[in-house]
């Protein structure tokens, strides 16, 4: 059995989405099974490859987003009776490019070194975090961008939703539809149950933000200014009606809080604190 799957999230873009599962199957298609999520695609622009193609009224006139549409797939994966069969889940937006071969077994790889990660990052050039972190690092972090990150299952299983799962609230909060800061949400859910995430540049990655701003259109989203305009304001509606936050550098450091707790209980991961 594969030990991991790699979940592609498509809308509208097939032949972006194709280029990617070739690029995954092709150099880790011996570790990884590779499904396609079509968030509410139009039929004549799903990926060759889809797997689940969420269709209905709502998913057409929206999208899933990242929420729902990872918490979707691997709803689905459950259902068929093939999320317990997976290590590891490597959820990835379509525009991500990855630098060089054999991504997943290099994730995987880290993964095996660090059993207490349930969250593993890629790296990207122009994020502060790889100055920090140098080449062929990995270090611990209580905030990460968003972008593909690659799941240990047990994590998962440790903060999904257990009664009803579905593409609402699998992993993902579906409520917080443009994902505002779900990575933070997820970390601090991380740490607070003996989880830590990392950052590695032994696995680069960057997010191709070209298809946002040129082809709005095709993918049925607002355009990219529009977009970050309503990620904010609805994201900042979500954070104070669930939390109570009245901005993102307080779920900051509700993350950080349980960060610097988790390297009490395991004083032998200092050396990857940052």
């Amino acid at each position: 059995m594969k030990r991991a799957a790699v979940i592609i999230i498509n809308r509208n873009l097939p032949e972006v989405t194709d280029r990617l599962y070739r690029f995954i199957k092709r150099n880790d298609g011996d570790v990884a099974d590779v499904f396609v999520i079509e968030s509410g695609s139009d039929p004549d622009k799903l990926s060759r490859y889809h797997t689940w193609w969420a269709n209905w009224k709502d998913s057409v006139a929206q999208g899933l987003r990242t929420p729902r549409g990872f918490n979707y797939a691997l709803s689905r994966l459950s259902e068929e009776n093939r999320f317990g069969k997976y290590e590891f889940f490597f959820l990835v937006p379509n525009d991500a490019e990855f630098e060089g071969a054999g991504t997943v077994k290099r994730l995987i790889k880290e993964m095996d070194l660090h059993p207490r990660l349930g969250i593993l990052a890629p790296c990207a050039k122009t994020w502060g975090e790889y100055r920090l972190l140098g080449k062929n690092a990995t270090k611990y972090f209580w905030y990460i961008s968003p972008g593909p990150w690659f799941f240990r299952r047990q994590y998962i299983e440790d903060v999904m939703e257990r009664e009803n799962p579905d593409h609402m609230n699998f992993l993902y909060d579906g409520t917080n539809f443009r994902g505002y800061e779900s990575n933070i949400e997820l970390i601090a859910k991380g740490y607070a149950n003996d989880w830590g995430s990392a950052i590695t540049t032994k696995v680069m990655v960057e997010e191709n933000e070209s298809y946002l701003k040129t082809r709005a259109e095709v993918i049925k989203t607002d355009p990219y200014e529009t977009n970050m305009r309503k990620y904010v304001e609805e994201g900042k509606k979500w954070l104070r009606r669930k939390y109570g936050f009245n901005n993102r550098w307080t779920l900051q450091m509700y993350s950080k809080f349980f960060y610097e707790k988790f390297f009490d209980y395991y004083p032998g991961l200092r050396k990857y604190r940052v």
